[in-house]
């Protein structure tokens, strides 16, 4: 079973920076995508920024120019580096990763969630 585990989330002021880590484990043979997602009570979770095994990367326009994910596939780990934070920034924040199980299943894994917390 895969397991993403994320960190990095926090208390931080406004304009402040956070980096966040998601490491998966259990099984893996090969990762396609993986992404960041945030959600606040009341909305729909939202995609943040995701990453194509070739490193292709997409953002939504709200964090352009300020967010940056990355990744290390021997690591199974993907990053998000958060600078010029601003208070709507204030989420949870999920990682999310798709691909192939060692013995061929594929596999749509969520972390836990982790809080990020921007005050003004």
């Amino acid at each position: 079973q895969v397991q993403l585990v994320e960190s990095g989330g926090g208390l931080v002021q406004a304009g402040g920076s956070l980096r966040l880590s998601c490491a998966a484990s259990g099984g893996i043979r090969s990762i396609n995508v993986m992404a960041w997602y945030r959600q606040v009570p009341g909305k729909q979770r939202e995609l943040v920024a995701s990453i194509t095994r070739d490193s292709n990367t997409s953002y939504v326009d709200s964090v352009k120019g300020r967010f940056t994910i990355s990744r290390d596939n021997a690591k199974k780990t993907v990053y998000l580096q958060m600078n010029s934070l601003k208070p709507d920034d204030t989420a949870v924040y999920y990682c999310n990763a798709d691909g192939y199980m060692l013995w061929g299943r594929t596999f749509d894994s969520w972390g836990q969630g982790t809080q990020v917390t921007v005050s003004s």
